[in-house]
């Protein structure tokens, strides 16, 4: 399985409002500027999001987006569903139907327990969360520390 850009980027844009206080308006600029994303892509990632009730925008030259939801409430899942859902993983997991063997393939309830673990799994990083781990890993390369604990010289 591999993500749309459109969710990638979707999760990056939100990991950044993340950072910035409750409600607050982060300018469209400030966000492409930072995400590598152009203005249009943007708008249109951000369209299921606004309609969801994740972000809310306003209009005008002091214009942008902002979340509606505190950052720990909001999920990689939430934007995953949002932007792409569902995840099937596998054609069988389509419908009853698809595959002429569904109802005796293990592999069939194999997949459906991957998909439900991968699914659980992305229900467990929040915003809030992530925000916090991307200012301490962003901490420790400022101070020239590697996750294997060496240092840079």
């Amino acid at each position: 399985m591999v993500i749309t850009r459109a969710t990638e980027y979707a999760v990056r844009a939100v990991l950044y409002m993340a950072k910035s206080p409750p409600g607050e308006i982060i300018l469209k600029k400030d966000i492409c500027a930072t995400q590598g994303v152009t203005p249009a892509f943007l708008t249109k990632i951000f369209q299921p999001l606004v309609k969801a009730g994740l972000i809310g925008s306003q209009r005008g030259v002091g214009g942008g987006f902002y979340l509606k939801k505190d950052p720990a409430q909001i999920t990689i899942y939430d934007i995953y569903s949002i932007e792409e859902d569902p995840l099937y993983i596998n054609k069988c997991l389509c419908g009853r139907g698809i595959c002429e063997r569904d109802s005796y393939c293990p592999v069939h309830e194999a997949w459906k327990d991957v998909r439900s673990g991968m699914l659980e799994r992305l229900k467990s990083y929040n915003f809030a969360d992530l925000a916090r781990q991307e200012e301490l890993n962003l901490s420790e390369l400022a101070d020239g520390v590697i996750k294997t604990g060496n240092t840079s010289e």
